[in-house]
């Protein structure tokens, strides 16, 4: 059962919402087909003395038209998601198929002895379908509601040029109107839903790039700021050493012992750079998990004690990476939709214990595990920590970790 809903399950949100939009129109061909090209004969008498051709080419005409429609959404999906160009001589094919069918029809109904029954659920079958499609490569409402009136008035116009009665006109016209709107509305509003699921995942990954790219850049202003002023300084000793030692002065070796000392506080300074980068405040990652998952549209839930500021530095810092590998986890795989996070301290057991718990994992995994799990692994064991990661069942994923406190159980409850 996992092979058959795992194609299901590995897809993004996005993914999942163009797949059934996509289907959906697929599966629209079969309906032109059997609800309205089935008319042509399901309303024809057996006694009918009249020719059974109408009906098998207004059938035909019928099969080929959805099929053209059925291609036309295809193509304009892939426009609503960027991936082609708008399929404008597509579009303007299909209009001109619909719109001579649509006048085949209502010949065939006047002149070649086509049921009068049949013509007007034929007419209104592709005057809707073609409109859906036609709407799916528009993208201003303004323009999507001029089409069903088009459709519309052409229906009425080609019904008053064939001669037929005032009461089939305005049949002809409100039915083409309404059925016509109806689609086009639904047609458009599933491309507007689409497009913006497509522009709300791709504003998710451009906020996680951005991030990443802002504290890149407060590194890259932190370090400058540590070491741009001492190089400068380094720079100018240093030549002012080499002219002193060229002309044999005693005051040389006192430059360079400057040069050397602020190098020494160069070193310890990026050092203290480097060691705040890398250490994290475990409460700031609480809460900064709590607040990226919310706003990727998660339930997450945060539950950990005040005293969690008051632990060592080095167990805040492996618990911090776990927090951030997590989240990070949690926001790339699967597709989770609630997510627990709990900091506890079990003095039972002499042990400070973080678990992260999702949804929407699938049941087979996607691909081999990263490295990761096994840096984190490394931080732990650091401080004597262990690190369990896996399924828990129910297309649920749990990552726990947990860390002795008995050697520090003094500086935890300062």
């Amino acid at each position: 059962m996992s092979k058959l809903t795992g194609w299901w399950k590995r897809r993004s949100s996005a993914g999942k919402v163009e797949l059934y939009t996509r289907w959906s129109f697929h599966f629209f061909v079969l309906v032109e087909i059997l609800s309205f090209g089935s008319m042509a004969f399901t309303v024809r008498d057996p006694a009918d003395p009249r020719p059974l051709v109408p009906a098998v080419a207004s059938f035909l005409v019928v099969c080929a038209h959805s099929v053209l429609v059925g291609f036309l959404s295809s193509r304009a999906l892939d426009f609503v998601t960027g991936r082609r160009e708008r399929p404008v001589r597509l579009a303007v094919a299909t209009t001109a198929v619909t719109v001579t069918a649509v006048l085949l029809f209502l010949c065939l109904r006047r002149f070649a002895g086509l049921h009068e029954a049949a013509a007007p659920g034929l007419v209104l079958g592709v005057s809707c379908f073609g409109c859906g499609s036609l709407v799916l490569t528009l993208e201003k409402v303004r323009h999507m509601s001029y089409v069903p009136p088009a459709a519309a008035a052409w229906s009425a116009a080609a019904v008053t040029m064939l001669g037929l009665s005032p009461k089939e006109i305005l049949g002809y016209f409100l039915g083409v109107l309404v059925t016509c709107a109806f689609l086009a509305f639904t047609c458009g509003f599933s491309g507007w839903l689409l497009r913006t699921v497509y522009e709300l995942d791709h504003a998710r990954e451009l906020q996680a790039r951005l991030a990443v790219a802002e504290e890149r850049l407060r590194f890259g202003r932190d370090l400058h700021d540590v070491m741009g002023r001492n190089l400068a300084v380094i720079a100018l000793k240093s030549e002012l050493a080499v002219q002193l030692a060229r002309r044999e002065r005693p005051e040389a070796v006192d430059q360079m012992i400057e040069v050397q000392r602020i190098a020494r506080e160069s070193q310890m300074e990026v050092r203290d750079v480097v060691r705040g980068y890398r250490e994290a405040d475990l409460a700031v990652e609480l809460e900064g998990a709590r607040g990226v998952l919310s706003a990727a549209g998660m339930d997450c839930r945060v539950e950990f004690a005040t005293a969690a500021r008051q632990l060592p530095s080095e167990v805040q810092s492996a618990l911090g990476w776990v927090v951030r590998e997590a989240t990070t986890n949690v926001l790339r795989h699967g597709d989770a939709r609630s997510c627990l996070i709990r900091l506890t301290d079990r003095e039972a057991a002499g042990t400070l214990t973080l678990l992260v718990e999702n949804d929407g994992v699938p049941e087979a995994p996607a691909g081999p595990p990263g490295s990761g799990l096994a840096g984190l692994r490394e931080r732990l064991a650091a401080v004597d920590g262990t690190l369990h990661a896996g399924p828990a069942g129910g297309g649920r994923f749990r990552l726990r970790a947990e860390i002795p406190l008995d050697g520090r159980r003094t500086e935890v409850r300062a």
